[in-house]
């Protein structure tokens, strides 16, 4: 009797999560949208760097009050970790500056094959047949909505790939060092939040110098834009804490798919306090496509065999075979 309810209390758990990235994603999304278009402030490696400052003092805080316990992780991992994360985030700014807005969105929808390869190859994941279709419904939906125009340069490419490869290395790391370490989300983030935040604060006003021409300190500071930054990084502290909580709970391609249910989100919400500009029948028509490939990818990876680890094979001592398997058909 107790196998249900506890079945019933992940799927809550697993749902409250999603709403939670959802909901502070797309708020921070549109937030800083607000901020840049209205308000000029287009320093957003810097902006990226407050928004670690502030997940840092909560960690701080929340350490304070007893609500995160004392854990070991090596440094070598905390730096491994903080070049991925610090390398994404100035890749996809600098691959958005280099690259029409077409083929960003292209090289966005990369990431999950790319993730697919990571855990293929690291985890040993085996995908269903009806797991890789629902996941390429996604991409052609979503890919449909967003991309437009799409030029492509040596540069570009290589700033996109770039971009692609960190941040699905960083997703990836997120869920590794959980399980490696034994470490809750508010861990590891009370980790990496204070070295990722050092260290975007001393690179961050000279990435924006060199990606926008212009100083964070010459930026005319006034009440609705400290108003919408401070806004922005008190979001951040959800966005930063539920995508470790997401990724964590599921896996860095499950955050990948069903995250692009943000874009979306942020496509009708732009619509909506932005303007109806391009909304047309195509844009709708892909919004429907990648919103069935979504629902599609849960229900296939959630079957028996839709997304499992390979069983290992028998391991051998110095006698021989030990005489049984390790069996591994963890859902991921």
């Amino acid at each position: 009797m107790g196998s249900p309810r506890k079945s019933d209390r992940k799927a809550l758990l697993d749902i409250s999560a999603w709403l939670f990235n959802i909901i502070t994603s797309v708020g921070i999304i549109m937030v800083n949208k607000a901020l840049m278009a209205s308000y000029g402030f287009t320093f957003a490696t810097s902006l990226t760097g407050m928004h670690f400052v502030t997940t840092t003092i909560m960690t701080l805080v929340f350490r304070w009050l007893g609500l995160i316990q004392p854990s070991h992780l090596p440094m070598s991992e905390i730096l491994k970790f903080a070049f991925f994360a610090n390398l994404s985030i100035v890749g996809m700014n600098v691959s958005l500056m280099w690259n029409s807005v077409g083929f960003y969105q292209i090289a966005k929808l990369c990431m999950i094959p790319a993730s697919c390869l990571l855990e293929v190859v690291f985890d040993q994941v085996r995908y269903s047949r009806g797991t890789k279709l629902s996941i390429t419904v996604v991409l052609i939906g979503v890919a449909v909505c967003t991309v437009s125009d799409v030029s492509v340069n040596a540069k570009g490419l290589m700033a996109a790939v770039i971009a692609v490869w960190s941040t699905c290395l960083q997703q990836y790391y997120v869920h590794f060092l959980q399980k490696k370490y034994s470490l809750n989300s508010f861990n590891l983030l009370g980790h990496m939040a204070p070295v990722q935040a050092a260290s975007l604060v001393l690179v961050g006003p000279f990435v924006d110098l060199w990606l926008t021409g212009k100083r964070i300190d010459k930026y005319d500071y006034a009440f609705p834009s400290v108003f919408f930054i401070a806004l922005s990084c008190f979001i951040a502290v959800g966005t930063n804490l539920s995508q470790f909580i997401c990724i964590g709970r599921f896996s860095a391609v499950s955050f990948q798919v069903l995250g692009h249910m943000k874009t979306i989100f942020v496509l009708i919400l732009g619509f909506l306090f932005f303007g109806k500009e391009g909304l047309n029948l195509q844009v709708v028509l892909g919004m429907i496509v990648a919103i069935c490939g979504m629902v599609w990818y849960g229900n296939a990876s959630s079957k028996p065999g839709g997304k499992e680890r390979r069983p290992l094979l028998p391991q051998r001592n110095n006698n021989g075979f030990t005489g049984e398997k390790i069996h591994d058909d963890e859902k991921v």
